[in-house]
Protein backbone atom coordinates (compact mmCIF):
# COMPACT_ATOMS: atom_id res chain seq x y z
CA UNK A 1 0.00 0.00 0.00
CA UNK A 2 1.13 3.41 -1.10
CA UNK A 3 1.52 6.17 2.14
CA UNK A 4 0.81 9.50 1.04
CA UNK A 5 4.41 12.04 1.43
CA UNK A 6 3.74 13.84 4.38
CA UNK A 7 7.03 15.87 3.80
CA UNK A 8 8.03 17.70 0.61
CA UNK A 9 11.85 18.37 0.61
CA UNK A 10 13.25 20.48 -2.32
CA UNK A 11 17.08 20.76 -2.72
CA UNK A 12 18.97 20.82 -5.92
CA UNK A 13 21.92 18.70 -5.13
CA UNK A 14 20.50 15.11 -6.16
CA UNK A 15 23.03 13.39 -3.73
CA UNK A 16 21.03 15.85 -0.16
CA UNK A 17 17.51 14.79 -2.07
CA UNK A 18 18.57 11.28 -1.86
CA UNK A 19 19.94 11.00 1.55
CA UNK A 20 17.32 13.29 3.13
CA UNK A 21 14.94 10.96 1.76
CA UNK A 22 16.09 7.68 2.89
CA UNK A 23 16.36 9.35 6.28
CA UNK A 24 13.15 10.51 6.80
CA UNK A 25 11.27 7.27 5.45
CA UNK A 26 13.22 5.04 7.59
CA UNK A 27 12.07 6.86 10.22
CA UNK A 28 8.68 6.34 9.06
CA UNK A 29 8.11 10.10 7.89
CA UNK A 30 7.17 9.37 3.82
CA UNK A 31 8.60 11.82 1.56
CA UNK A 32 8.71 13.32 -1.61
CA UNK A 33 11.78 15.70 -3.18
CA UNK A 34 12.15 17.99 -6.08
CA UNK A 35 14.70 19.89 -7.13
CA UNK A 36 13.30 22.81 -8.18
CA UNK A 37 10.67 25.30 -5.92
CA UNK A 38 8.13 25.30 -9.00
CA UNK A 39 7.82 21.54 -9.04
CA UNK A 40 6.13 21.31 -5.55
CA UNK A 41 3.98 24.64 -5.86
CA UNK A 42 1.23 22.36 -7.61
CA UNK A 43 0.82 20.14 -5.08
CA UNK A 44 0.27 22.50 -2.50
CA UNK A 45 -3.20 22.64 -0.91
CA UNK A 46 -5.09 23.65 2.82
CA UNK A 47 -6.21 20.51 3.47
CA UNK A 48 -2.65 18.76 2.31
CA UNK A 49 -1.61 17.18 5.85
CA UNK A 50 2.41 18.02 5.37
CA UNK A 51 5.30 19.88 6.25
CA UNK A 52 7.36 21.70 3.42
CA UNK A 53 11.55 21.28 3.81
CA UNK A 54 13.37 23.30 1.57
CA UNK A 55 16.96 24.85 1.11
CA UNK A 56 16.86 28.68 1.00
CA UNK A 57 19.21 28.64 -2.08
CA UNK A 58 17.55 27.33 -5.08
CA UNK A 59 17.68 28.37 -8.68
CA UNK A 60 14.71 30.29 -10.19
CA UNK A 61 12.55 30.55 -7.36
CA UNK A 62 14.40 30.40 -3.88
CA UNK A 63 13.46 29.04 -0.54
CA UNK A 64 11.99 32.39 0.99
CA UNK A 65 9.97 32.80 -2.31
CA UNK A 66 8.50 29.63 -1.81
CA UNK A 67 7.78 30.13 1.51
CA UNK A 68 5.82 33.25 0.72
CA UNK A 69 3.72 31.52 -2.27
CA UNK A 70 2.77 28.45 -0.29
CA UNK A 71 1.67 30.48 2.50
CA UNK A 72 -0.49 32.20 0.02
CA UNK A 73 -2.00 29.29 -0.51
CA UNK A 74 -2.48 28.35 3.16
CA UNK A 75 -0.45 31.34 5.77
CA UNK A 76 -0.60 27.69 8.70
CA UNK A 77 1.45 25.81 6.25
CA UNK A 78 4.74 24.55 8.38
CA UNK A 79 7.63 25.50 6.20
CA UNK A 80 11.52 24.86 7.31
CA UNK A 81 14.24 26.20 5.65
CA UNK A 82 17.52 24.77 5.25
CA UNK A 83 20.19 26.81 5.22
CA UNK A 84 24.14 26.98 5.02
CA UNK A 85 26.44 28.98 7.45
CA UNK A 86 26.10 32.54 6.29
CA UNK A 87 22.29 32.44 5.39
CA UNK A 88 21.21 32.18 9.22
CA UNK A 89 20.52 35.70 9.65
CA UNK A 90 18.24 35.47 6.31
CA UNK A 91 16.67 32.62 8.31
CA UNK A 92 15.81 34.06 11.32
CA UNK A 93 14.26 36.88 9.23
CA UNK A 94 11.93 34.70 7.91
CA UNK A 95 11.25 33.24 10.77
CA UNK A 96 10.07 36.59 11.97
CA UNK A 97 8.06 36.23 8.30
CA UNK A 98 5.89 32.78 9.35
CA UNK A 99 8.72 30.27 8.56
CA UNK A 100 8.07 27.08 11.36
CA UNK A 101 11.95 26.98 11.66
CA UNK A 102 14.73 26.35 10.06
CA UNK A 103 18.23 23.78 9.97
CA UNK A 104 22.12 24.94 9.10
CA UNK A 105 24.05 22.82 7.83
CA UNK A 106 25.42 20.90 8.19
CA UNK A 107 23.14 18.51 10.47
CA UNK A 108 22.50 15.21 12.54
CA UNK A 109 19.68 13.33 11.11
CA UNK A 110 18.35 13.39 14.27
CA UNK A 111 17.72 17.14 13.99
CA UNK A 112 16.11 16.81 10.87
CA UNK A 113 13.19 13.87 12.12
CA UNK A 114 12.79 15.65 14.90
CA UNK A 115 11.97 18.95 13.89
CA UNK A 116 10.14 17.62 11.02
CA UNK A 117 8.22 15.60 13.63
CA UNK A 118 7.12 18.52 15.63
CA UNK A 119 6.24 20.55 12.61
CA UNK A 120 3.75 17.60 11.83
CA UNK A 121 1.93 17.37 15.25
CA UNK A 122 1.80 20.92 14.84
CA UNK A 123 -0.16 20.50 11.24
CA UNK A 124 -2.52 17.66 12.71
CA UNK A 125 -3.65 20.02 15.09
CA UNK A 126 -3.88 23.15 13.04
CA UNK A 127 -6.37 20.72 10.48
CA UNK A 128 -8.19 19.27 13.51
CA UNK A 129 -8.76 22.56 14.99
CA UNK A 130 -9.79 23.84 11.03
CA UNK A 131 -11.86 20.68 10.65
CA UNK A 132 -13.74 21.33 14.36
CA UNK A 133 -14.96 24.56 13.09
CA UNK A 134 -16.10 23.44 9.94
CA UNK A 135 -18.44 21.40 11.95
CA UNK A 136 -19.75 24.24 14.47
CA UNK A 137 -20.29 26.31 11.64
CA UNK A 138 -22.22 23.18 9.61
CA UNK A 139 -24.02 23.01 12.81
CA UNK A 140 -25.20 26.28 13.42
CA UNK A 141 -28.01 25.54 10.98
CA UNK A 142 -30.06 24.78 13.90
CA UNK A 143 -27.67 27.61 16.24
CA UNK A 144 -24.91 26.97 18.10
CA UNK A 145 -26.79 25.43 20.66
CA UNK A 146 -27.09 21.76 19.69
CA UNK A 147 -23.71 20.72 18.63
CA UNK A 148 -22.43 17.33 17.86
CA UNK A 149 -21.72 14.80 15.32
CA UNK A 150 -22.77 11.56 16.95
CA UNK A 151 -25.84 9.76 15.42
CA UNK A 152 -27.80 10.67 18.28
CA UNK A 153 -27.28 14.34 18.03
CA UNK A 154 -27.83 14.10 14.24
CA UNK A 155 -30.93 12.71 14.91
CA UNK A 156 -32.34 15.21 17.77
CA UNK A 157 -31.34 17.74 15.46
CA UNK A 158 -33.24 16.41 12.98
CA UNK A 159 -36.42 15.73 14.84
CA UNK A 160 -36.12 19.34 16.57
CA UNK A 161 -36.21 20.89 13.08
CA UNK A 162 -39.29 18.13 12.26
CA UNK A 163 -40.96 19.46 15.14
CA UNK A 164 -40.02 22.92 15.87
CA UNK A 165 -43.00 24.48 13.59
CA UNK A 166 -45.67 22.27 14.38
CA UNK A 167 -46.15 23.73 17.85
CA UNK A 168 -46.96 20.03 19.40
CA UNK A 169 -45.84 20.14 23.28
CA UNK A 170 -42.69 18.61 24.35
CA UNK A 171 -41.41 16.28 26.88
CA UNK A 172 -37.44 16.43 27.30
CA UNK A 173 -35.69 13.85 29.05
CA UNK A 174 -32.53 14.48 29.99
CA UNK A 175 -29.85 14.31 33.20
CA UNK A 176 -28.35 16.74 34.92
CA UNK A 177 -25.84 18.90 32.58
CA UNK A 178 -27.12 17.50 28.92
CA UNK A 179 -28.57 20.71 27.86
CA UNK A 180 -32.30 20.41 28.25
CA UNK A 181 -32.95 24.25 28.13
CA UNK A 182 -31.00 24.38 24.95
CA UNK A 183 -33.06 21.84 23.23
CA UNK A 184 -36.15 23.93 24.36
CA UNK A 185 -34.73 27.08 23.10
CA UNK A 186 -34.03 25.85 19.75
CA UNK A 187 -37.55 24.56 19.31
CA UNK A 188 -38.34 28.53 20.25
CA UNK A 189 -35.78 29.88 18.01
CA UNK A 190 -36.89 27.90 14.75
CA UNK A 191 -40.25 28.16 15.14
CA UNK A 192 -43.18 30.66 14.19
CA UNK A 193 -43.00 31.91 17.80
CA UNK A 194 -39.20 33.17 17.46
CA UNK A 195 -40.35 36.69 17.82
CA UNK A 196 -42.34 36.30 20.82
CA UNK A 197 -41.47 35.37 24.64
CA UNK A 198 -39.69 32.63 25.67
CA UNK A 199 -40.67 32.00 29.19
CA UNK A 200 -38.42 29.33 31.36
CA UNK A 201 -40.01 28.30 34.58
CA UNK A 202 -37.55 26.09 37.04
CA UNK A 203 -40.24 24.31 38.76
CA UNK A 204 -38.18 22.99 41.15
CA UNK A 205 -36.61 26.58 42.91
CA UNK A 206 -40.01 27.85 42.68
CA UNK A 207 -41.28 27.42 46.95
CA UNK A 208 -45.04 25.27 46.90
CA UNK A 209 -46.36 27.98 48.56
CA UNK A 210 -45.59 31.04 45.30
CA UNK A 211 -45.73 28.54 42.51
CA UNK A 212 -49.65 29.19 41.60
CA UNK A 213 -48.91 32.68 41.87
CA UNK A 214 -46.01 32.47 39.75
CA UNK A 215 -47.61 30.49 36.95
CA UNK A 216 -50.90 31.39 36.65
CA UNK A 217 -50.80 34.88 38.22
CA UNK A 218 -53.43 36.75 40.66
CA UNK A 219 -55.19 39.69 41.13
CA UNK A 220 -55.34 42.25 43.76
CA UNK A 221 -56.34 40.97 47.28
CA UNK A 222 -55.92 37.20 46.03
CA UNK A 223 -54.50 36.35 48.97
CA UNK A 224 -52.72 38.09 52.14
CA UNK A 225 -50.14 40.43 50.61
CA UNK A 226 -51.44 40.21 46.90
CA UNK A 227 -51.45 44.27 46.67
CA UNK A 228 -51.53 44.04 42.87
CA UNK A 229 -52.38 42.45 39.76
CA UNK A 230 -49.93 39.94 38.53
CA UNK A 231 -49.62 38.23 35.48
CA UNK A 232 -48.31 34.57 36.00
CA UNK A 233 -45.59 33.12 33.77
CA UNK A 234 -48.27 31.21 31.58
CA UNK A 235 -50.05 34.50 30.24
CA UNK A 236 -46.32 35.89 30.01
CA UNK A 237 -45.86 33.44 27.17
CA UNK A 238 -48.73 34.60 25.09
CA UNK A 239 -47.71 33.80 21.42
CA UNK A 240 -44.62 31.82 23.00
CA UNK A 241 -42.94 28.81 24.38
CA UNK A 242 -43.00 27.68 28.40
CA UNK A 243 -40.51 26.04 29.11
CA UNK A 244 -41.23 24.31 33.18
CA UNK A 245 -37.65 22.74 33.91
CA UNK A 246 -37.74 19.90 36.49
CA UNK A 247 -41.13 19.73 36.27
CA UNK A 248 -41.03 16.65 38.29
CA UNK A 249 -40.97 18.82 41.18
CA UNK A 250 -44.12 20.97 40.64
CA UNK A 251 -46.27 19.81 43.85
CA UNK A 252 -49.35 18.11 42.76
CA UNK A 253 -51.87 21.09 43.57
CA UNK A 254 -50.60 23.15 41.09
CA UNK A 255 -50.29 20.20 38.49
CA UNK A 256 -54.08 19.54 38.46
CA UNK A 257 -54.65 23.61 37.48
CA UNK A 258 -51.72 22.59 35.09
CA UNK A 259 -53.60 19.96 33.68
CA UNK A 260 -57.04 21.94 32.85
CA UNK A 261 -54.57 25.08 31.27
CA UNK A 262 -53.21 22.14 29.05
CA UNK A 263 -56.86 20.90 28.13
CA UNK A 264 -58.31 24.28 27.83
CA UNK A 265 -55.22 26.31 26.06
CA UNK A 266 -57.09 29.22 28.83
CA UNK A 267 -55.85 30.18 32.60
CA UNK A 268 -58.20 31.58 35.34
CA UNK A 269 -56.05 34.06 37.76
CA UNK A 270 -56.33 33.35 41.31
CA UNK A 271 -58.55 35.72 42.54
CA UNK A 272 -60.81 35.56 39.47
CA UNK A 273 -63.37 33.54 37.54
CA UNK A 274 -62.63 35.06 33.98
CA UNK A 275 -61.35 32.35 31.94
CA UNK A 276 -58.72 34.35 29.40
CA UNK A 277 -57.51 32.05 25.96
CA UNK A 278 -53.64 31.56 25.93
CA UNK A 279 -51.74 30.28 22.73
CA UNK A 280 -48.38 28.94 23.89
CA UNK A 281 -46.65 25.90 23.59
CA UNK A 282 -44.95 23.78 26.29
CA UNK A 283 -41.78 22.29 26.68
CA UNK A 284 -41.48 20.37 30.19
CA UNK A 285 -38.14 18.73 30.78
CA UNK A 286 -37.07 16.63 33.72
CA UNK A 287 -34.81 14.12 34.91
CA UNK A 288 -36.74 11.29 36.03
CA UNK A 289 -39.46 8.93 34.83
CA UNK A 290 -42.89 10.70 35.17
CA UNK A 291 -44.84 7.47 34.44
CA UNK A 292 -42.32 5.67 37.40
CA UNK A 293 -43.13 9.00 39.47
CA UNK A 294 -46.76 8.42 38.57
CA UNK A 295 -46.42 5.00 39.82
CA UNK A 296 -45.53 6.07 43.48
CA UNK A 297 -47.85 8.90 43.14
CA UNK A 298 -45.75 12.24 43.33
CA UNK A 299 -46.83 13.22 39.35
CA UNK A 300 -50.10 12.43 37.91
CA UNK A 301 -50.22 10.05 35.48
CA UNK A 302 -53.09 12.22 33.52
CA UNK A 303 -50.36 15.14 33.20
CA UNK A 304 -47.57 12.83 32.03
CA UNK A 305 -49.68 11.60 29.06
CA UNK A 306 -50.96 15.01 28.26
CA UNK A 307 -47.30 16.36 28.46
CA UNK A 308 -45.88 12.99 26.18
CA UNK A 309 -47.15 13.84 22.56
CA UNK A 310 -43.51 13.70 21.71
CA UNK A 311 -40.35 12.96 24.16
CA UNK A 312 -37.14 14.13 23.46
CA UNK A 313 -34.40 12.23 24.81
CA UNK A 314 -30.74 13.98 24.97
CA UNK A 315 -28.18 11.47 25.77
CA UNK A 316 -25.84 12.26 28.61
CA UNK A 317 -22.28 12.73 27.34
CA UNK A 318 -20.55 9.68 27.87
CA UNK A 319 -23.11 7.56 25.68
CA UNK A 320 -21.55 10.37 22.77
CA UNK A 321 -17.68 10.54 23.28
CA UNK A 322 -17.48 11.21 19.64
CA UNK A 323 -19.00 14.78 20.42
CA UNK A 324 -16.49 15.46 22.93
CA UNK A 325 -13.96 17.30 20.94
CA UNK A 326 -16.20 19.41 19.20
CA UNK A 327 -18.03 20.95 22.26
CA UNK A 328 -14.26 21.37 23.88
CA UNK A 329 -13.57 23.38 20.90
CA UNK A 330 -16.86 25.25 20.60
CA UNK A 331 -16.35 25.52 24.31
CA UNK A 332 -12.72 27.01 24.27
CA UNK A 333 -13.71 29.57 21.50
CA UNK A 334 -16.39 30.61 24.12
CA UNK A 335 -14.30 30.98 26.62
CA UNK A 336 -11.10 32.41 24.77
CA UNK A 337 -13.82 35.89 23.90
CA UNK A 338 -15.32 35.96 26.98
CA UNK A 339 -11.62 36.03 29.42
CA UNK A 340 -9.91 37.69 26.44
CA UNK A 341 -7.63 34.67 27.11
CA UNK A 342 -5.59 32.43 24.21
CA UNK A 343 -5.45 28.61 25.15
CA UNK A 344 -3.67 26.27 22.40
CA UNK A 345 -6.08 23.18 21.28
CA UNK A 346 -4.78 20.30 23.21
CA UNK A 347 -2.67 17.39 21.37
CA UNK A 348 -4.16 14.24 20.66
CA UNK A 349 -3.05 12.80 24.28
CA UNK A 350 -4.93 15.13 26.66
CA UNK A 351 -7.99 14.70 24.09
CA UNK A 352 -7.88 10.84 24.22
CA UNK A 353 -7.97 11.32 28.05
CA UNK A 354 -10.67 13.42 27.93
CA UNK A 355 -12.69 10.77 26.06
CA UNK A 356 -11.46 8.52 28.71
CA UNK A 357 -13.34 10.26 31.67
CA UNK A 358 -17.38 9.58 32.42
CA UNK A 359 -18.48 13.00 32.77
CA UNK A 360 -20.95 12.19 35.97
CA UNK A 361 -21.84 16.55 35.22
CA UNK A 362 -22.62 15.69 31.34
CA UNK A 363 -21.81 19.03 28.84
CA UNK A 364 -22.42 21.69 31.61
CA UNK A 365 -19.31 19.60 33.45
CA UNK A 366 -17.27 20.11 30.01
CA UNK A 367 -18.02 23.81 29.75
CA UNK A 368 -16.48 24.65 33.25
CA UNK A 369 -13.31 22.28 32.58
CA UNK A 370 -13.04 24.49 28.85
CA UNK A 371 -12.88 27.55 31.02
CA UNK A 372 -10.33 26.46 34.04
CA UNK A 373 -8.34 25.25 31.13
CA UNK A 374 -8.55 28.52 29.37
CA UNK A 375 -7.70 30.66 32.54
CA UNK A 376 -5.41 28.22 34.55
CA UNK A 377 -4.32 25.94 31.91
CA UNK A 378 -0.96 26.24 29.93
CA UNK A 379 -0.06 29.71 30.92
CA UNK A 380 0.14 28.08 34.48
CA UNK A 381 1.59 24.34 33.59
CA UNK A 382 -1.84 22.59 34.39
CA UNK A 383 -2.51 20.17 32.07
CA UNK A 384 -5.82 18.87 30.95
CA UNK A 385 -5.58 15.65 33.23
CA UNK A 386 -5.04 17.35 36.03
CA UNK A 387 -7.69 19.96 35.51
CA UNK A 388 -10.37 16.90 35.03
CA UNK A 389 -9.38 16.09 38.77
CA UNK A 390 -8.99 19.57 39.81
CA UNK A 391 -9.57 20.16 43.61
CA UNK A 392 -12.67 22.60 42.48
CA UNK A 393 -14.80 19.09 40.34
CA UNK A 394 -14.23 17.16 43.87
CA UNK A 395 -10.87 15.66 43.71
CA UNK A 396 -8.95 14.31 46.85
CA UNK A 397 -6.47 17.20 47.89
CA UNK A 398 -5.74 18.94 50.73
CA UNK A 399 -7.64 21.78 52.11
CA UNK A 400 -4.90 24.07 51.98
CA UNK A 401 -4.48 22.85 48.06
CA UNK A 402 -8.37 23.39 47.26
CA UNK A 403 -8.81 26.65 48.74
CA UNK A 404 -4.93 28.06 47.13
CA UNK A 405 -6.32 26.88 43.86
CA UNK A 406 -9.91 28.23 44.33
CA UNK A 407 -8.22 31.61 45.37
CA UNK A 408 -5.87 31.72 41.95
CA UNK A 409 -8.97 31.01 40.17
CA UNK A 410 -10.49 33.84 41.70
CA UNK A 411 -7.93 36.32 41.22
CA UNK A 412 -7.37 35.11 37.09
CA UNK A 413 -11.04 35.68 36.41
CA UNK A 414 -11.01 39.47 37.82
CA UNK A 415 -7.88 40.11 36.29
CA UNK A 416 -8.94 39.40 32.99
CA UNK A 417 -12.61 40.67 33.51
CA UNK A 418 -10.77 44.02 34.44
CA UNK A 419 -8.40 43.53 31.99
CA UNK A 420 -5.79 43.87 34.18
CA UNK A 421 -7.05 46.99 35.98
CA UNK A 422 -5.61 47.20 39.36
CA UNK A 423 -8.10 48.79 40.84
CA UNK A 424 -11.15 47.29 39.62
CA UNK A 425 -9.35 43.92 40.52
CA UNK A 426 -8.95 45.39 43.99
CA UNK A 427 -13.02 46.37 43.95
CA UNK A 428 -14.31 42.65 42.56
CA UNK A 429 -12.31 41.19 44.89
CA UNK A 430 -12.91 43.63 47.81
CA UNK A 431 -8.77 43.61 49.26
CA UNK A 432 -6.47 45.97 49.52
CA UNK A 433 -3.80 46.75 47.17
CA UNK A 434 -1.07 45.27 49.06
CA UNK A 435 -2.89 41.64 49.49
CA UNK A 436 -3.70 42.24 45.72
CA UNK A 437 -0.05 42.12 45.13
CA UNK A 438 0.95 39.70 47.58
CA UNK A 439 -1.15 37.13 46.06
CA UNK A 440 -0.41 37.87 42.25
CA UNK A 441 3.08 37.01 43.17
CA UNK A 442 2.59 34.07 45.10
CA UNK A 443 0.76 33.22 42.19
CA UNK A 444 2.89 34.16 39.57
CA UNK A 445 0.02 36.52 37.96
CA UNK A 446 0.74 39.62 36.04
CA UNK A 447 -1.23 42.55 35.11
CA UNK A 448 0.36 42.47 31.74
CA UNK A 449 -0.91 39.25 30.74
CA UNK A 450 -4.56 40.23 30.89
CA UNK A 451 -4.07 44.04 29.08
CA UNK A 452 -6.00 43.83 25.75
Amino acid sequence: MNIPPRVFFVDDEPHIRAANQQTLELAGLPAQVFDRAEAVLPLLSRDWPGVLVSDIRLPGLDGLELMAQAHAIDPDLPVILVTGHGDVSTAVSAMRAGAYDFIEKPYPVERLIARVQRALDRRTLVLENRNLRVELMANSALGPRIIGRSQEMCRLRATIARLADTGADVLVLGETGTGKELVARSLHEHSRRRDRNFVAVNCGAVPDTMIESELFGHEAGAFTGAKSRRIGKIEHAQGGTLFLDEIESMPLSAQVRLLRVLQERAIERLGSNQLRPIDFRVVAATKVDLLEAAGTGTFREDLYYRLNVVTLHIPPLRERRDDIPLLFHHFLLVAQDRFQCDAPFPDPAEVAHLLGYDWPGNVRELRNLTERYVLLGESFGWSLQELVADPLAGAPRSLPEQVECFEKSLITQALAASKGCIKDTMTALGIPRKTLYDKMQKYGLSKEDYKS
